[in-house]
C-alpha cells in the first residue's frame, strides 16, 4: 500500500481495512510544524479525503508529543499569507475532509497542535496528554479556530482561563468537559482508535459521510436551522432513492433481526 519513505516528516499509510493513517513524524522537535510539514499535513487529508479506498482517518503524533505547535524559527514563512490559502491550511482541509478524523493525542498538544485536535471529529488520549494555548504568551493571533471552536467545546469560561492563562488543560479535565472521548494508557492509545475506526467502518459507508457532514454542518447553526437542515436533507436523501434501494434496505434490515435472539426487556 501506500507506505512513505522513512524520511518524511508527514507519513501517510493506507490499509486495506479502509483506515487510513496520518503520522506527525518529527519526533525530535516534539513533533514542531514546519512550512512544508503544514503544506503536506493540508494536502494529504485532502488527498485521502477523495480516495474512494478510505473510510476513516486516524491522525497521530510519534515519540513523546502529538504536536507541539508551529516551528516559531519559521514564524513569518508560515504566518504571513498563508492564513488565507486554503490549499496550506491543514484545519481547512481536516474541515472540509468528508471522512471522519480520529485524534490519537500522546503528550502535548501546543496551539497549532491544539487547534489541529480540536479539527479532529473522535479524541483519544493517553494518560498525561496534555492540551495547551500560547497564543497569548507568544503575542500570536489565532487562525486555525482555537478561539472561536474551544468556548463552543468546553464552555466560555473555561476556555477564557485555557487561553488567557496558557496554563495545560489535562486529558482527564478534557474529557470531563466532553472534548476527549477516551482517555486510555498510553500503550493502548492507537488499539482504541483503531477499534472506533472499526466499528465505523462496519457501518454504511454513504450514510456516515453524509452523518459527519449533518452534524458537523448543523453545528454552525442555530438549533431551529440546524433541524430545518436536517429535514432538507433527509428529503433529498429519500427522494434519490429507487424502489430497488428501498428494497435492499429492507431486506439487510430483516436479515439483521431474523439473526438476533428476541430480546428480554
Amino acid at each position: 500500500m501506500g507506505q512513505s519513505s522513512p524520511e518524511k516528516l508527514i507519513l501517510v499509510n493506507r490499509e486495506p481495512d479502509g483506515i487510513a493513517t496520518i503520522t506527525i513524524n518529527r519526533p525530535g522537535s516534539l513533533n514542531s510544524l514546519t512550512r512544508p510539514m503544514i503544506v503536506d499535513l493540508a494536502q494529504a487529508f485532502k488527498a485521502l479525503g477523495r480516495d474512494d479506498s478510505v473510510r476513516v482517518i486516524i491522525l497521530s503524533g510519534s515519540g513523546r508529543a502529538f504536536c507541539s505547535g508551529v516551528d516559531l524559527t519559521a514564524a513569518e514563512q508560515v504566518f504571513k499569507g498563508d492564513v488565507k490559502d486554503p490549499e496550506a491550511d491543514p484545519v481547512f482541509q481536516m474541515e472540509h475532509c468528508p471522512k471522519p478524523i480520529i485524534g490519537a493525542i500522546n503528550g502535548f498538544a501546543v496551539t497549532a497542535g491544539f487547534e489541529i485536535s480540536l479539527a479532529c471529529d473522535i479524541l483519544v488520549a493517553a494518560k498525561g496528554a496534555k492540551f495547551m494555548d500560547t497564543h497569548a504568551r507568544f503575542g500570536i493571533f489565532p487562525s486555525w479556530g482555537l478561539s472561536q471552536k474551544l468556548p463552543r467545546v468546553i464552555g466560555p469560561n473555561k476556555a477564557r482561563e485555557v487561553s488567557l492563562t496558557a496554563t495545560p488543560l489535562t486529558a482527564e479535565q478534557a474529557e470531563k468537559l466532553g472534548f476527549v472521548n477516551y482517555v486510555v494508557e498510553e500503550s493502548e492509545l492507537l488499539k482504541k482508535a483503531r477499534q472506533i475506526a472499526a466499528a465505523i467502518v462496519k457501518n454504511n459507508q454513504d450514510l456516515v459521510i453524509r452523518y459527519k457532514s449533518v452534524i458537523n454542518d448543523g453545528l454552525k447553526l442555530d438549533l431551529h436551522h440546524a433541524l430545518a437542515l436536517e429535514k432538507e436533507r433527509a428529503h433529498k436523501f429519500y427522494d434519490g432513492m429507487t424502489t430497488e434501494q428501498f428494497k435492499k434496505m429492507q431486506e439487510f434490515i430483516a436479515g439483521r433481526s431474523s439473526k438476533k435472539p428476541s430480546s428480554k426487556l
